[in-house]
């Protein structure tokens, strides 16, 4: 029995085939693989890794996928990065906040709902550790800065309500 037809392809529509499965990611990356191993090797991934350069596993994956209709998802995002420090010590968080809350003011001319604070990240960190935490627990003091941002304290000066400035009277 022959091997069914099977469309040629030059060097040049290869090459663009290579590029257009690099510029996708993912499921599509893979799930135009498997379209191409159907297409021009008969659905072989062993053939399309020799002829495209492709992985054959992800190949072999993508023909699955096509098959059961089922996509598979990583998870290099859910395990990928460093904690947030708020989520590695929440009660040092939670007694931050406290003392965020202590030295806060609204916005004077109440445009933004953002709370203003004269604590420095500094002041934060002594006042923390006065309240028992150890310094293994604590972060250096950019990283402070950045956490009561987060938490949506701003640090700046605070404007003082300025009085009006008396008019001479009209004599």
């Amino acid at each position: 029995m022959s091997e069914p037809w099977r469309p040629e392809l030059s060097q040049s529509q290869i090459e663009d085939l290579r590029l257009a499965s690099s510029k996708l990611t993912g499921p599509t990356r893979r799930a135009f693989q498997a379209e191409m191993s159907w297409k021009y090797c008969g659905g072989s991934a062993r053939q399309t890794e020799t002829r495209f350069g492709w992985s054959r596993h992800t190949v072999r994956l993508g023909l699955a996928e096509k098959r059961t209709g089922l996509i598979c998802c990583g998870a290099q995002s859910g395990f990928a990065g460093s904690k947030r420090w708020e989520e590695n010590y929440p009660e040092a968080a939670a007694a931050l906040i406290e003392l965020a809350e202590a030295h806060s003011q609204q916005d004077p001319s109440f445009k933004s709902s953002i709370a203003y604070t004269r604590l420095t990240s500094g002041e934060a960190l002594k006042q923390l550790k006065l309240k028992g935490f150890p310094n293994e627990q604590l972060p250096s003091l950019r990283t402070m800065a950045v956490v009561l941002n987060r938490l949506g304290y701003r640090l700046r000066k605070v404007v003082k309500a300025k009085p009006q400035k008396n008019s001479p009277k009209p004599t």
